[in-house]
């Protein structure tokens, strides 16, 4: 049902909003959990950890939120945050963000000393590849055997998560049979690449002599 008070709304928020602010911690921490790709599985969880939460800040300082939102009058349940609007704002702050945050980084520090791997920010290893590459020369083997290279520079781009991982290489190169780089394709104006056709990419760094965005012979 959609609330019909300021109240019911409220109560609604703090129900929702602190799992919500765990989640996002969490998944930018330690990524996105499978059972967690769609969308009702992320609403329960994000309800039922905020409840988790709420139940954890009334036994800790219940009474003290109680006074704050009622402030001196009995008959209006959010009159004390007209009342002390700083106050309120504070806590809403810790209790929504701050607290949730702290608990998922706990979390992903305990997580992380039991797991034998590393697990990056960047939501996929596809990002990671590309995130803060320089310009350098990319050669591939796709899953029907062929080769294809060419000119990661400027121009060139890759895509991001939740984007279905492709390439674009602004600029081709002929590749030998043993995926050898061979020149430059003339009249070139780039190469694009699908990651389902790949079954391995490599990064070549540029020669020292080349300059700038020009790319060379690898």
């Amino acid at each position: 049902m959609t609330p019909s008070t300021v109240e019911q709304l409220a109560i609604l928020v703090l129900l929702i909003l602190p799992g919500t602010s765990y989640l996002f911690a969490r998944e930018r921490l330690l990524g996105i959990r499978e059972a967690e790709q769609e969308v009702n599985n992320r609403f329960l969880r994000a309800l039922g950890v905020g409840v988790l939460l709420d139940a954890a800040y009334l036994i800790a300082v219940g009474p003290h939120l109680v006074r704050l939102l009622r402030g001196g009058a009995k008959d209006r349940a959010l009159a004390g945050v007209a009342d002390q609007p700083r106050a309120a704002g504070l806590w809403l702050l810790v209790l929504v963000v701050v607290v949730p945050t702290l608990v998922a980084w706990g979390e992903a520090r305990w997580v992380r000393r039991r797991r034998a791997a590393v697990h990056e920010e960047t939501p996929t290893a596809w990002d990671a590849l590309f995130q803060d590459r320089g310009a350098c020369f990319v050669r591939v083997r796709l899953k029907n055997g062929g080769w294809a290279g060419g000119w990661y520079g400027r121009r060139s781009c890759a895509s991001s998560y939740p984007q279905p991982g492709d390439l674009y290489l602004e600029s081709q190169y002929r590749m030998e049979p043993d995926g050898t780089f061979g020149p430059r394709m003339p009249g070139t104006a780039g190469l694009y690449v699908r990651a389902a056709d790949v079954d391995l990419l490599e990064f070549h760094e540029p020669r020292r002599d080349t300059r700038g965005d020009t790319d060379g012979a690898a």
